[in-house]
């Protein structure tokens, strides 16, 4: 409707130009191929969730009828073939009109070596039989599908950028990145503090066993005064055809254990995480401290400890921070919120955290007020409404509940 009312606006030349725009997210499909059979089969097509990186905010490509942006992958070592394909093109029928360079926009973030024919593609497919996973093999698991009523294999692997043909690899890997991830950009990758890990699916072919590509995760050491490191999860992807198989939980607990086992680290942390990776942490970080005795059922109701946070760090390299959402989250889970008394006793202890940031803020204010001007006293004093406050800390408590209630949730499920 919103484009109907847009082109009735506009005069006969203005409706042909617009007759040319393609949404990017549309006309981009993406595969990891592994039998040739895939390239025609649409089920094992997916599509980005955003492309305003390489084609603006409003996601459009102008100059094109019926766009398709075919970037295709082997499943294992991710070759790539790479096609632009339109019916019609602005330049055909108008003068002194330019498409947008589609293709180069492309080019700027695939590594060179990728073919533009399907049949120098097909020619890769055969070679997949000598992909093996980069690094070392850390934790294997298996995931059980319904629909195919079979257990399938997975494995992760830490991998370090000296291994041979990892870095070649690593650039055709992290073109997902663009597609999948709202702020993602490309990183250094000749700075040796970096570590790589990543889950690869085992599975058969004419009897030979291959391995597909899954996802993975980069992570940055950074120091710590005198002699400790903080390794900060960078970026993390499961890709498309894979999400939803609790993929992310198996790496970010390999991840955490791998880690544990360093002296060296003082505890693990995540650049800007986005709101999916929180949910995921919370899930992960739960689920190993409900087996530590500072978190038993017994010792919850009585409050958050530094035997906790204690134990949480050194079993696992867990914040302080972290480790008391993992708490207000296990308490939740052997309170009874029918019980009144309980539940006023659980409200208030995590209002109180809530708001200690604000109250903390309320002490520097009037600090300041006495150096304000009476205009700029009124602004401060009408932040500090109480009302407002008390209505703004229920809402977070209520939000905060329905997050911990999908981790308990995800808990019993598991």
């Amino acid at each position: 409707m919103q484009q109907c009312t847009e082109m009735a606006g506009m005069n006969p030349m203005e409706k042909k130009l617009a007759e040319y725009k393609c949404d990017t997210n549309e006309a981009i499909s993406l595969k990891l191929v592994r039998f040739a059979d895939d390239l025609e089969d649409e089920s094992t097509t997916f599509h980005p969730e955003y492309s305003h990186q390489l084609y603006g905010d409003d996601e459009v490509a102008f100059g094109y009828k019926g766009l398709q942006i075919q970037l295709y992958y082997s499943a294992g070592n991710l070759s790539t073939l790479f096609k632009v394909k339109y019916s019609a093109r602005v330049t055909e029928k108008f003068d002194c009109v330019e498409p947008d360079d589609v293709e180069g926009k492309i080019r700027e973030i695939i590594p060179a070596g990728f073919s533009c024919n399907t049949d120098d593609f097909t020619s890769l497919l055969e070679k997949e039989t000598n992909f093996k996973p980069f690094g070392t093999l850390l934790h294997t698991y298996n995931v059980h599908n319904v629909e195919e009523g079979e257990d399938f294999t997975y494995q992760i692997h830490k991998v370090d950028l000296s291994c041979p043909g990892f870095r070649e690899y690593h650039k055709r890997l992290q073109t997902f990145l663009m597609w999948f991830i709202e702020t993602a950009s490309f990183i250094d990758v000749d700075d040796d503090r970096w570590d790589f890990f990543l889950v690869f699916e085992k599975y058969n072919k004419d009897g030979e066993t291959l391995f597909a590509t899954v996802g993975y995760m980069t992570v940055y050491n950074y120091y710590v005064y005198p002699d400790k490191t903080r390794p900060r999860v960078s970026q993390m992807l499961i890709l498309p055809p894979f999400q939803g198989e609790g993929h992310g939980a198996q790496l970010l607990e390999a991840v955490h254990m791998f880690y544990c086992n360093l002296h060296k680290v003082q505890d693990i942390t995540a650049e800007d995480p986005s709101e999916n990776y929180v949910k995921l942490r919370d899930y992960v970080l739960v689920k190993l401290c409900q087996t530590l005795p500072s978190f038993s059922t017994d010792k919850l109701p009585l409050g958050f400890s530094d035997d906790m946070a204690t134990e949480a760090r050194e079993k696992f390299k867990i914040n302080k921070k972290h480790a008391r959402r993992v708490y207000e989250i296990l308490r939740l889970r052997v309170t009874d919120m029918s019980d009144e008394t309980k539940a006023r006793d659980y409200r208030l202890e995590v209002k109180k955290r809530l708001f200690a940031p604000t109250k903390k803020n309320q002490r520097e204010m009037t600090k300041m007020m006495k150096c304000l001007r009476p205009e700029e006293l009124a602004s401060h004093i009408s932040q500090m409404d109480t009302a407002l406050q008390q209505e703004e800390l229920e809402k977070s408590y209520q939000e905060l509940l329905a997050e911990y209630r999908r981790v308990i949730e995800r808990l019993a499920q598991a």
